[in-house]
């Protein structure tokens, strides 16, 4: 065990985090037969087989669960250990988080201005994807925070750490008026609606079939800007924040009516070894009850 390859125990960890000999290749920048060819030597060195087959795939022997439950604690800290140094090593912090497509561009660029020193020693840089890519993303030390409005995958992992920064109702806007009342009028207009991959469009749909309301999609969205950019070129009924309501009116829409049984919810997500990094521990110590309240000075110039 005095001559055990660290290279090698990498190659199997990585087998096991990306589902296959193939695909950890490619991560590794190098050949399946390499790489292949490396885990016979690990498994000489350890005596005893860490793969058996099960079908097409591969799946871990006992001794093979094993050493991954060791391997993974150790890269996982080796990861650990670099993030922190990568935002300690110079005066300019960089600070990567994640932004899911459906939410309300508006809303979580005050959050997160809210937690940017004023100084400019921290880079932000945010990537926006689906929630699913996100976490991968996030769990894979790509990122250091996501916003979403899928708490509930973080559940999934106990590495990944999750705080609801607030909630807001849904309104429902068009640029043109109707002659039922709401929620009656959205049988007379099309819609444009979250994408049902969304937790909002999930709670959209739930919502017309409980209402009993017989509407018409014209089109899901898994960007919110989009679909409130169709919505401003008079293309369907759109929903938005009621926190937003204000300002989507200036832009002369209608507001047709809200409701509070369909919520956005906001939720910060991080990996435990985040918890120590600047902006993620002023994010978490931050108030963000009036913005949610809709009583934000900023927002409301917007």
């Amino acid at each position: 065990m005095a001559n055990l390859n660290y290279n090698h125990l990498y190659y199997f960890w990585m087998i096991l985090k990306k589902g296959s000999v193939t695909k950890a290749a490619e991560a590794l920048c190098l050949t399946p037969q390499t790489v292949t060819g490396q885990i016979r030597v690990l498994e000489n060195s350890l005596k005893g087989s860490l793969f058996k087959r099960v079908g097409r795939t591969l799946e871990p022997t006992e001794l093979g669960e094993l050493v991954f439950r060791y391997a993974d604690k150790m890269f996982s800290l080796s990861y650990e250990m670099l993030d922190l140094l990568n935002y300690q090593k110079d005066d300019n912090i960089r600070f990567e988080v994640g932004i899911a497509a459906a939410l309300s561009k508006a809303l979580t660029s005050r959050v997160l201005l809210s937690v940017l020193p004023s100084d400019g020693s921290m880079h932000l840089a945010c990537y926006e994807a689906t929630h699913e890519s996100l976490m991968e993303r996030l769990r894979a030390h790509k990122l250091d925070m996501i916003l979403s409005d899928c708490a509930g995958e973080s559940l999934k992992y106990p590495e990944i750490l999750s705080k609801q920064l607030g909630e807001s109702g849904t309104a429902f806007f068009s640029a043109e008026t109707y002659s039922k009342p709401f929620p009656d009028c959205l049988e007379q207009g099309k819609l444009l609606i979250p994408s049902r991959s969304t937790s909002l469009g999930q709670q959209l749909v739930r919502w017309f079939d409980e209402k009993n309301l017989n509407v018409s999609v014209l089109g899901e969205f898994d960007d919110a800007a989009m679909m409130k950019a169709f919505g401003f070129f008079k293309q369907g009924i759109f929903v938005a924040p009621s926190i937003y309501k204000q300002d989507i009116l200036a832009h002369g829409m209608t507001l047709l009516g809200e409701t509070n049984d369909i919520k956005e919810v906001y939720h910060v997500m991080f990996a435990e070894r985040m918890i120590q990094h600047p902006a993620v521990k002023r994010l978490l110590g931050t108030d963000f009850s009036e913005l949610f309240a809709g009583n934000d000075v900023k927002v409301q110039q917007l």
